[in-house]
């Protein structure tokens, strides 16, 4: 078992930590520019939740969804 728990149990670690980095800065980006979470998560092809609730997906939720995207594993392709 893990101290951490945000780093899901299939991810390295240092991999997480690092996802999430590049993940905060992303958001910041999207933030600056005027952008909402879910555009952020959109971006990321990260599921953003159900339409109809306005604040679905707050800045944490996005930028674990991100990152939870950008430490997935990178499907197999047919040749």
């Amino acid at each position: 078992m893990r101290s951490d728990p945000m780093v899901p149990e299939h991810v390295n670690p240092i991999e997480w930590h690092q996802a999430v980095g590049i993940a905060r800065q992303s958001c910041a980006r999207f933030f600056r520019d005027g952008g909402t979470a879910r555009d952020a998560m959109r971006a990321f092809g990260a599921e953003t939740g159900t339409a109809d609730t306005k604040n679905a997906a707050d800045w944490g939720k996005a930028v674990e969804a991100i990152a939870l995207v950008l430490c997935a594993k990178p499907e197999k392709r047919a040749a």
